[in-house]
């Protein structure tokens, strides 16, 4: 795994949105109204140009092309993401309950959103390469950013210190199978049947 490159990408997935400067901001908000009215195979640089009322020279310059939009996009949208997450899981003292809040977060979160969720009901087959063969950048940096959570959780709950990457990626890929296929035998239909599950069998893994 190259650290550095997963660094890099995690560093960008967690930056906050303010720090865009206005005129990308803009460009990135139409964007996303595109994609997510039109779906992405049905949308071109020249459609989100034209609702976000600047010229497509001017998109090419800031995305170089449509592949770097949409990537654009999508760490936005992630940056958003970690912080709704970190704003959740934040007050809740041990890292047991932060574990089942931040699985059931993610669930609504990604499955409420017009980008991630709306792209998963209206495109399943262009969204799924991003999430899966594709995916590799997306899982890397939610994995990094779980590790330093469960790191941190080493260090002030006394947990022993063994490397809980493995774990961190486990979590995530359980997450994913769920957003990317909820039919199941498993009752997920609502916040507390997530959270059920995830307290019992989720969290058992801090301990693994």
């Amino acid at each position: 795994m190259k650290t550095s490159a997963n660094d890099s990408l995690l560093a960008r997935a967690i930056a906050r949105p303010e720090t865009e400067e206005k005129l990308a901001r803009q460009i990135l908000d139409a964007a996303v109204e595109q994609f997510t009215t039109f779906g992405l195979r049905r949308s071109s640089v020249d459609d989100v140009a034209k609702r976000a009322g600047v010229s497509r020279v001017t998109v090419y310059r800031r995305f170089r092309n449509k592949d770097g939009l949409v990537e654009a996009c999508l760490l936005r949208e992630g940056s958003r993401f970690f912080e709704k997450l970190d704003s959740a899981v934040a007050p809740l003292p041990a890292m047991e309950d932060r574990v089942v809040e931040g699985f059931v977060v993610t669930l609504r979160y990604t499955r409420a959103h017009p980008l991630f969720g709306g792209l998963l009901r209206l495109e399943p087959e262009v969204v799924l390469p991003y999430m899966t063969v594709q995916g590799g950048p997306t899982l890397a940096a939610t994995t990094e950013y779980l590790t330093g959570h469960l790191r941190r959780a080493q260090q002030t709950e006394g947990r022993p210190e063994s490397d809980p990457r493995p774990v961190a990626e486990l979590m995530v890929r359980v997450a994913v199978s769920f957003l990317l296929n909820p039919a199941s035998c498993i009752q997920m239909d609502d916040d507390e049947q997530a959270r059920a599950f995830a307290r019992r069998y989720l969290a058992p893994l801090l301990d693994a």
